[in-house]
C-alpha cells in the first residue's frame, strides 16, 4: 500500500475539519404526555354528581318534625334511584333532635325547624362536633281551624297572641265572635314549630301561651290535625306541609290579611315564615360518605321536591350558601 505523504495526511486533516463536527443524534421523540383524567361530572347544583346505586352504608337522621316529610321525600328519591341501605328518620322535633345529635351523638344529620341554638353547638363542641348548616327550604307555618268554623277568615299577629293566651271564649277576641270556648293545639316545647311561634307571636317569651287553657301539646303534627278536626272552635298551628295534606277538612287563616303563598313567602310579607335545615359535621361527612352523599342529593334535587311536599324553596343565596358549605366540609 502506498504510505501517504505529510503534506497529503495534513491536507485530509484541514478538509475533516472543515466539514465539523459529526452531527449529534437526533433526540427521541417524546412521549405523549399521560391523558389528563376525565372531569367529574356535576350535578344541577354544581356540587359532583351522586349515583345513588354506589352508594353503601346506613344513614341515621332525626329532629324537625316540619322538615321530616322534606326529609323523607328526599330519602324515598334516593331509595328509587338505587341507594339500597337504610335511611332512619325520626320525627322527634327540633330540640329532641339537636339533644341526640350534640348531646348523645347518634345521629348524622340533625332536621331542624329553626337555627341552632348557642347552647346545642356548645353542647355539640362539647363531644368534638362542629355542625354545619345546610339550608333545605322554606316553611310558612299555618294557623288552621276546622272547615265547619264559619266566622274566622283572617287574624291579625294581636288577635293570635290573645287567642292563644288569655282569652277564655272566642269573643273575648272579638265581640262577633261566638261566646264559647277556645279549644287551642299546639306543637310540643321540643319542636321547633314552637319555638318559632313563640319567638314570633310572644317576643320569645313561652309563659303566656303554656298558661292558658284548653291547650294541647303534641309533637305529633297528625294529632294536632286531628284537634282541630274535632271542633268548629278549635284552632291549631304546624307546617304547611301538614295544612296541604289536610286542606279538604282544615281552613287555613290569613295572617294580618296576607295569604301564605309561595309569593309572599319569597317577599317576606307573610309574618310567619321560617328556615328549613339539615345539620351535619364535616367529619361526619368524612367518616361517612353515604351521608355527604345522601346531603349532596338533598341539595342537588330538593328544589324539584319540595313544592310537592307543601313547602317553599328557599332563596337562591341561602341554597348557594348551603351548596358552599357543603363543599367547605368536603376540603
Amino acid at each position: 500500500m502506498r504510505k501517504l505523504s505529510v503534506v497529503s495526511l495534513l491536507l485530509l486533516v484541514a478538509m475533516l475539519a472543515a466539514c465539523g463536527p459529526a452531527p449529534a443524534a437526533a433526540p427521541a421523540p417524546e412521549t405523549e404526555p399521560a391523558a389528563e383524567e376525565e372531569a367529574m361530572e356535576m350535578g344541577p347544583a354544581g356540587l359532583p354528581m351522586v349515583d345513588p346505586m354506589a352508594v353503601t352504608g346506613d344513614i341515621i337522621i332525626a329532629g324537625s318534625s316540619t322538615v321530616y316529610p322534606l326529609a323523607e321525600r328526599m330519602a324515598e328519591r334516593f331509595v328509587d334511584e338505587g341507594y339500597d341501605g337504610s335511611i332512619s328518620i325520626s320525627s322527634i322535633g327540633s330540640g329532641a333532635g339537636f339533644e341526640r345529635f350534640c348531646v348523645a351523638g347518634e345521629t348524622d344529620v340533625s332536621n331542624a325547624s329553626r337555627p341552632i341554638k348557642d347552647s346545642e353547638v356548645e353542647s355539640c363542641n362539647a363531644i368534638e362536633r362542629a355542625p354545619i348548616e345546610l339550608r333545605v327550604g322554606t316553611d310558612a307555618l299555618a294557623v288552621v281551624v276546622s272547615q265547619d268554623n264559619d266566622f274566622l277568615t283572617d287574624i291579625s299577629m294581636a288577635e293570635l297572641a290573645l287567642i292563644f293566651s288569655t282569652a277564655a271564649n272566642w269573643s273575648d277576641v272579638n265581640p262577633d265572635w261566638p261566646n264559647e270556648p277556645i279549644q287551642r293545639f299546639s306543637p310540643g316545647t321540643d319542636s321547633g314549630t314552637f319555638d318559632y311561634f313563640v319567638e314570633e307571636v310572644f317576643d320569645k317569651d313561652a309563659e303566656p301561651i303554656l298558661a292558658a287553657a284548653e291547650l294541647q301539646l303534641s309533637e305529633d303534627d297528625n294529632v294536632l290535625v286531628q284537634g282541630v278536626l274535632g271542633s268548629a272552635y278549635a284552632i291549631g298551628y304546624f307546617g304547611y306541609a301538614y295544612y296541604q295534606e289536610n286542606a279538604d277538612t282544615l281552613k287555613v287563616l290569613s295572617i294580618n290579611g296576607v295569604e301564605a303563598t309561595a309569593d309572599n313567602v319569597d317577599n317576606a310579607s307573610y309574618p310567619l315564615a321560617r328556615p328549613l335545615f339539615m345539620y351535619s359535621t364535616a367529619a361526619i361527612l368524612h367518616e361517612k360518605p353515604q351521608v355527604a352523599d345522601f346531603l349532596n342529593f338533598v341539595l342537588s334535587y330538593v328544589n324539584e321536591e319540595i313544592v310537592g311536599v307543601g313547602y317553599f324553596p328557599a332563596s337562591a343565596a341561602d341554597m348557594q350558601a348551603a351548596i358552599d358549605g357543603w363543599k367547605m366540609a368536603m376540603e
